[in-house]
């Protein structure tokens, strides 16, 4: 296994643009685009944030601006969120493009993944939303999100123990196989985080970068060694 790329050395950074937002709203605003950007630009399905309950390098605490203006700044966006878990200490949200999940939950590999992962027949959208929340509940971290998040099946399959498939690289997330079209795959959400930081970083409203600017098909399960996943589900 090789180590890809330095994640840090190339994703933005937080804090490197909280101080640019004086205003509590926007400081929010502007955490979240950063951290939604591939979601944003429809190259993702969905991201997962943490959001610690503790006082930031800025003085700021995120989980209580969320608890304060979340709800006002989610009307405007063109994203949706889910509450996965609250625990006390830190918040896991699930942001969706609800067009863009539903896509790539009506795809047939997909759902066949799904379903070998116990998820309710058929595959629906706030269904599987529910199910995957409960299992947060009740199960701690389910690694199936990974599908929800546009993950190459065969990484998530690789991560689940249901293949067996070398760890070739580590990048985002763990890689398996043939790691080529997971890096490029990387790559792209990278560079969907660079362009938001270049924006948040000239940006009159925050906000405003909360709203996509058209939406793709989530690419990140059109996998040609998808069916090889899939072949032996029931």
């Amino acid at each position: 296994m090789h180590q890809h790329r330095d994640d840090r050395q190339r994703r933005p950074l937080w804090h490197d643009l909280a101080e640019r937002f004086a205003d509590e709203r926007d400081c929010l605003a502007a955490f979240l685009a950063l951290e939604t950007a591939e979601v944003l630009e429809g190259e993702k399905p969905a991201n997962l944030i943490n959001v610690p309950n503790r006082r930031r390098p800025c003085g700021r605490n995120l989980y209580q601006l969320w608890r304060r203006h979340g709800a006002a700044l989610m009307g405007q966006s063109t994203l949706a969120v889910r509450e996965l878990v609250d625990r006390g200490d830190s918040l896991l949200l699930l942001f969706y493009q609800p067009q863009t999940l539903t896509a790539l939950l009506a795809k047939a590999n997909v759902a066949g993944f799904l379903r070998q992962a116990g998820y309710p027949q058929p595959v629906v959208m706030d269904s599987a939303l529910s199910e995957l929340q409960e299992r947060f509940a009740t199960m701690g971290f389910p690694h199936e999100i990974g599908v929800f998040l546009g993950y190459p099946l065969k990484d998530v399959a690789g991560f689940l123990g249901w293949v067996k498939l070398p760890v070739t690289c580590q990048g985002p997330w763990k890689i398996y196989g043939n790691p080529g079209k997971s890096l490029a795959l990387a790559d792209g959400f990278r560079a969907c985080r660079r362009r938001m930081a270049h924006r948040l970083s000239r940006c009159a409203a925050a906000v405003d970068c909360l709203r996509t600017n058209g939406v793709a098909c989530s690419r990140g399960n059109d996998d040609p060694m998808a069916p090889m996943v899939t072949s032996g589900f029931p």
